[in-house]
């Protein structure tokens, strides 16, 4: 067993994405994971939130020295893998990924700080709201959190919105509007993960 394969790799896969897309050299980021039983190395972008955003997942097996990439057949509800045999192949992999990442965030008008020159570039979606704004929680008259789903027009992918509502000592309301767009395939998996850990999760404890 050995790790000489995904090191070179690891050191030479930046330098190959930059110098073959300028888009990737622009906003394309990736984090290596060398600790694990599978070594792993992901790719990511940051979006106007801050947040990372990934696109790839690239694994490796110690014991074979191969690089594979897992992916999900929804008709059978079954998780394989593709073995990708040397750097050119690992290399459009990873390029195909972020295009279509981007892609994606084009069709749904998501706008990455790095992209835009302006805010003339933003394109609100069009939304139809099936439930009103729903309250999670409130604090006094301090402090509001509400939901809202609705349903994009040209995708047909679901939209959370989420508005935070806070009061300052100075009697300002404050309010802050994230939105949080997915496809109906992912609707389950997002419902699964959240509710097998939403009891290790710390409620707000507010101060009398």
């Amino acid at each position: 067993m050995t790790l000489e394969w995904f090191d070179r790799v690891s050191e030479e896969l930046q330098e190959h994405l930059e110098s073959i897309c300028e888009k990737y050299d622009q906003i394309g980021h990736m984090a290596v994971d060398r600790a694990s039983k599978h070594p792993k190395i992901e790719f990511f972008v940051e979006t106007d939130e801050s947040e990372g955003e990934y696109f790839c997942s690239l694994f490796f097996d110690p014991y074979n020295e191969e690089f594979y990439v897992k992916t999900l057949d929804l008709d059978v509800d079954y998780m394989s893998k593709t073995i990708l045999p040397d750097i050119e192949d690992i290399i459009d992999e990873v390029h195909e990924s972020f295009h279509e990442l981007i892609e994606g965030i084009d069709d749904h008008s998501f706008v990455m700080d790095d992209l835009k020159s302006d805010d003339d570039n933003y394109e609100e979606i069009e939304v139809e709201w099936t439930t009103p704004e729903v309250t999670a929680y409130a604090h006094k008259d301090e402090v509001e959190v509400t939901y809202q789903f609705g349903v994009v027009q040209e995708t047909g992918d679901g939209i959370l919105r989420r508005t935070n509502r806070i009061q300052t000592i100075d009697e300002e309301l404050l309010e802050d509007v994230t939105n949080f767009v997915f496809s109906k395939e992912e609707a389950n998996t997002i419902i699964a993960m959240i509710a097998s850990h939403v009891d290790i999760l710390s409620e707000f404890d507010f101060e009398e």
